[in-house]
């Protein structure tokens, strides 16, 4: 069975809505970023600090070309994945790529809200994610399928994932 994979811009709710699908399918949940801080030992904003961007998006590299080859999994990703094609390729080959997508406004009501966030750590943070969401868009919509969650909790969101996947085929059964 293919994976289920969220991608998307920061704050569209990956984690929480992947958490709650895996729940429904009775799947196994990883969560990239926080795999990336089990393994480390440090918060994805120490290793910006420390290492710097580069250094982190290796090793999201790392911990893909592993993840990826695992079956029956949903996985959430951290919103920069797309900026590497090989990411892409990989998590494509092995799984159905979710596009989660919310309003600006939503991305930095939710983003102010929630933990630190270091591409956010900046002067002007509207001007800052309306930069990157502006950059990473087109590569965001390559996804198999896309959501906007702007007006959506979790919960209804995971529904409408259950619904897209099922009206294509990649589900069966009960959930």
């Amino acid at each position: 069975m293919k994976n289920i994979v969220l991608i998307g811009f920061m704050g569209t709710g990956k984690t929480s809505t992947g958490r709650l699908l895996a729940g429904r399918l009775n799947r196994p949940f990883i969560d990239i970023d926080k795999k990336i801080e089990q393994e480390t030992g440090l918060s994805i904003s120490d290793i910006f600090q420390l290492y710097g961007e580069d250094h982190f998006r290796q090793l999201e590299r790392e911990v893909i070309s592993r993840v990826a080859r695992y079956t029956n999994t949903v996985i959430a990703t951290g919103g920069g994945v797309v900026l590497k094609q090989e990411n892409m390729i990989r998590l494509k080959n092995t799984g159905i790529i979710v596009s989660l997508t919310a309003s600006l406004e939503t991305i930095l009501e939710r983003t102010s809200r929630r933990g630190v966030r270091p591409l956010l750590d900046c002067e002007d943070r509207a001007e800052r994610v309306a930069k990157l969401f502006h950059d990473r868009a087109n590569l965001y919509m390559k996804a198999d399928y896309t959501l906007d969650t702007t007006c959506m909790p979790p919960h209804q969101v995971t529904e409408k994932i259950i619904a897209l996947l099922r009206e294509g085929g990649h589900l069966r059964g009960r959930s």
